[in-house]
């Protein structure tokens, strides 16, 4: 497939946002010192985008001015709004500067961290929308899916699970003609809806982490989250793997989010780094062998049990793989002792895996881990190490 172009729908006004951010368009809300849009484009580094449109309208001075280009390893350009236009007519005007057919559109206060590549590889209708699995919500209308066939969008209501706009959408330029819409109109209620009743609307179920930053309530957890996946972005971009390659990956701080000051002690309190087990899986393809190494004291202490312990990674294991995700082995010390020869950074945990996998090289083994004992643990057992988030 040959690259293609993404338009960024960053003009919103950004109403509903401003008790938390005033005096900047919704996607340069600041998220861990970066504008929420800088999490935009960098997730399209290593995509086939070739080239990025920003829609930009209220208070595009401020996107001017931060936004260097070069920066960038795709060309940027702009589509500047004179007054609102709508989600549909910013969209219209964004595609009159695209060059190719085929588009990718992002809306500029959502991160919905979708497989691009595959969306942007193959449909048959003039839209296809990439629809994020949800459970227990009522701010976003469901959608109803029949195949590939989107069929029908419900009002916003209480749903206990069911599937939503995910705001990411593959547009066919040749076959969407937005040329008999007024300048301003609703590109979800004025074209989605009209073509999902005509069976023109094709939809894709992807379950990338989604974030929508849109009320303050999901603005403060994009600041806790996104600071999280970019740390697992960075540490995907570097694990490149290879035939005859093993990853070793500490566990807190790398798949799961840790717990400060205590452990993770049952399963309702591991919760999986935003984007891991989409990283799992391409883990999977690029390794030949993926083993957890972890120090867990909680045990130790007598905090939690071994079987408590086990029955975590029993479950960590079944939903990475249910992600099309995998995991070899795990190897634990529950040492409260530093010195103990078992316990990260010394050295036995790995001579244990050795032990269990006789052709594992350790020339082709890396290390990711989040602190400096795992650092240090990589340099003792004389491996590569990427460390999560720097």
């Amino acid at each position: 497939m040959d690259g293609y172009e993404v338009i960024i729908l960053a003009g919103g006004l950004g109403t509903r946002l401003r008790s938390a951010v005033a005096d900047v368009p919704k996607c340069m809300a600041p998220v861990a010192g970066r504008p929420f849009l800088w999490y935009l484009l960098d997730g399209l580094r290593g995509t086939r985008a070739s080239r990025v449109i920003l829609s930009v309208g209220y208070l595009k001075e401020v996107i001017f001015d931060w936004l260097d280009p070069s920066e960038w390893p795709f060309e940027i350009d702009w589509a500047v709004e004179g007054k609102p236009l709508g989600t549909g007519g910013g969209i219209r005007l964004a595609l009159s500067k695209c060059k190719g057919n085929r588009v990718a559109v992002l809306n500029g206060d959502t991160l919905y961290d979708v497989s691009l590549d595959v969306l942007m590889e193959d449909w048959d209708a003039p839209v296809c929308l990439a629809l994020k699995p949800m459970e227990a919500f009522d701010r976003y209308g469901a959608v109803e899916l029949d195949g590939r066939r989107i069929t029908a969008f419900r009002e916003k209501a209480w749903c206990r699970k069911g599937l939503i706009n995910g705001g990411v959408y593959a547009i066919d330029r040749e076959a969407l003609d937005l040329s008999s819409f007024p300048e301003m109109f609703s590109f979800e209620k004025d074209v989605l809806e009209p073509m999902a009743a005509e069976g023109r609307l094709e939809g894709v179920v992807d379950e990338g982490y989604f974030i929508d930053i849109g009320i303050p309530e999901d603005y403060a957890r994009a600041r806790q989250e996104l600071p999280e996946i970019q740390a697992v972005r960075s540490a995907d971009r570097r694990l490149r793997g290879g035939e005859g390659w093993t990853l070793l990956l500490d566990r807190d701080g790398v798949v799961n989010r840790q717990i400060k000051g205590d452990y993770v002690r049952s399963w309702d309190r591991f919760v999986f780094l935003p984007g891991v087990l989409k990283a799992l899986r391409g883990w999977a393809s690029r390794f030949d062998r993926i083993l957890v190494m972890t120090n867990q004291r909680g045990v130790g202490r007598g905090l939690m049990t071994r079987e408590d312990l086990d029955a975590i990674h029993a479950r960590m294991i079944a939903s990475i793989t249910a992600a099309g995700g995998r995991i070899d082995g795990i190897y634990v010390s529950t040492a409260v002792d530093e010195d103990d020869p078992s316990r990260k950074p010394r050295t036995g945990l790995f001579e244990a895996a050795l032990r269990d996998w006789p052709d594992m090289d350790p020339e082709r083994c890396v290390m990711a881990g989040d602190t400096d004992s795992d650092e240090a643990f990589a340099r003792n057992c004389g491996i590569g190490f990427v460390r999560m988030g720097g």
